[in-house]
């Protein structure tokens, strides 16, 4: 998907607020979720958020992050129907306001993980737990 087509969803669909959600150390889902007057802006990665309100992110000095989006995760959620009332969810990467990736971010580790392995000559297939 590209943000053409995620915009059009979200229009089609009545979205009115995307929710960027990622995953802080701990493994605990987090979200900031934006105005339809936003979503251009999300989709391009320009979303901050306070980084050293987040247990074991960054220190009050480096605080400012980027959420980064993954459109392939874009999904409406079921369970808000009311028409223009819609949420969507958007799975997101956490980056330094640089666009570097940050190393706390658990999607950048897994990432980094089997970029490493793939290097190494190695298939790594994975399977989640409940």
């Amino acid at each position: 998907m590209d943000t053409r087509e995620v915009l059009k969803t979200c229009r089609n669909e009545g979205v009115r607020f995307l929710r960027l959600q990622f995953t802080d150390l701990m493994g605990r889902n987090k979200s900031v979720e934006v105005p339809s007057s936003q979503f251009e802006k999300a989709l391009e990665g320009q979303i901050l958020f306070d980084g050293s309100s987040i247990e074991g992110f960054s220190r009050v000095e480096e605080s400012d992050m980027l959420l980064h989006p993954d459109l392939a995760t874009l999904c409406v959620l079921p369970w808000e129907e009311s028409p223009g009332w819609r949420i969507a969810r958007l799975i997101c990467d956490v980056r330094r306001p640089n666009g570097s990736r940050f190393d706390g971010c658990p999607r950048n580790c897994l990432k980094t993980a089997l970029d490493d392995s793939r290097q190494l000559g190695f298939q790594v297939r994975i399977g989640v737990e409940i």
